[in-house]
């Protein structure tokens, strides 16, 4: 196997980043853009050698992807991409249909403009971005737009709980929009899950992220077919 990637110092999102933050990050972006696909095995050494590291960075970074859902880790076995299944997909989504519409309702309880503009704000970058076939922007913008929403809901738990299920997800969605011809088929639905927020206006900002949901996992399912 050969991993065609290395560890760029201008990855790092922070002055105080750990080397295994780094390392995590770059193996999450390379999962999420299929660099790294489904089924792919992870050898510590190898990526190791590929990063400039030691051994323990890497291990470390499997350890918190494991922790996500994204690798899978078996004794004697290694490390590996946890593959892309239609069970696996709908587990997932049950589980963001009962948080995400959750927060979003919160939220909108505490409806507040500053937090809206910069919903707003996001939503026009996530365009853009999509305009220009920059999906890795695209997908950080997107990201800010429903996170900035749950963090509205004051309830730490219930974002951090939102995370792991939400990065298993962008797997799905990541591989989906490759082939999707209408990227931008989102956007009036994130919109109705903002106008909601903005209106202070809990129901509706449940229905509208609920419609969003399962329209979503809708076409994810449809393109990852039956097997």
């Amino acid at each position: 196997m050969t991993i065609g990637f290395e560890l760029s110092p201008n990855r790092s999102a922070g002055l105080h980043d750990t080397l295994s933050d780094r390392v995590t990050a770059e193996l999450h972006r390379l999962i999420l853009i299929g660099v790294l696909p489904a089924g792919s095995a992870l050898p510590i050494q190898e990526l190791a050698e590929r990063f400039a590291t030691s051994a323990m960075p890497v291990r470390e970074a499997l350890r918190r992807l494991a922790a996500l859902g994204l690798v899978d880790i078996a004794a004697h076995k290694g490390a590996r991409v946890r593959d892309l299944t239609l069970s696996d997909l709908e587990d997932t989504y049950r589980m963001r249909l009962t948080l995400e519409p959750l927060a979003v309702s919160l939220a909108a309880d505490r409806s507040d403009e500053t937090v809206a503009q910069r919903a707003l704000e996001a939503l026009d970058r996530h365009e853009r971005h999509l305009d220009a076939g920059e999906l890795e922007q695209a997908r950080g913008a997107h990201s800010d737009f429903h996170f900035g929403l749950y963090r509205a809901s004051g309830s730490r738990w219930l974002v951090r709980a939102i995370e792991p299920v939400w990065q298993n997800s962008e797997r799905y969605r990541f591989s989906a929009r490759r082939g999707d011809s209408d990227p931008h088929r989102s956007h009036d639905e994130h919109m109705r899950i903002l106008q909601a927020y903005r209106a202070g206006d809990p129901a509706a900002a449940e229905r509208a992220m609920r419609e969003h949901l399962e329209g979503a996992m809708t076409r994810m399912q449809a393109a990852i077919g039956p097997g």
